[in-house]
């Protein structure tokens, strides 16, 4: 009897998987997606603790209560983390991309989202124009579907 052949670490094996989701939005993701869709976005506050949650949160993390309210943050804040991505995903935006955590005005929390409108040939360059602490604020799309991708931030400097 022979020993069956070991594969060779160079070996690669190509595959193609398509992946297809389909998920409830539930009641807040729900509302966030809605307010989208008419130019809002909307954050949940927790009257307890003070703190303003976006994306929007069911429960808040410090008290540990029902976010009891909405309310609709600013279209302007301060960028927390930023980062240029380099390498892309198939049926998403084509590489390199700018993408930054942003704290909304009126919020507590970032939320993150694509930058357009920066010139993306001088990575050193555009770093800087979406380095933490530099203002954005929020451009919609003309139309909008209640999708993430309804808004992205733009650098106001």
């Amino acid at each position: 009897m022979s020993e069956p052949k070991t594969s060779d670490p160079g070996d690669v094996i190509t595959e193609t998987v398509t992946l297809r989701y389909d998920y409830a939005l539930g009641e807040v993701a729900g509302r966030f997606m809605a307010g989208l869709k008419e130019g809002k976005i909307l954050a949940t506050r927790c009257s307890k603790s003070a703190l303003t949650y976006l994306p929007p949160r069911s429960y808040c993390e410090r008290s540990f209560e029902k976010c009891d309210s909405w309310v609709e943050a600013g279209l302007e804040g301060v960028i927390e983390a930023s980062t240029i991505v380099v390498r892309g995903f198939e049926g998403k935006r084509k590489p390199p991309v700018a993408i930054a955590f942003v704290r909304l005005d009126r919020t507590d929390s970032a939320i993150g989202n694509y930058v357009d409108g920066l010139d993306l040939s001088d990575f050193d360059a555009a770093m800087l124009k979406i380095a933490p602490g530099k203002r954005v604020r929020v451009e919609f799309a003309p139309e909008r579907a209640g999708r993430i991708t309804d808004f992205t931030f733009v650098c106001l400097d």
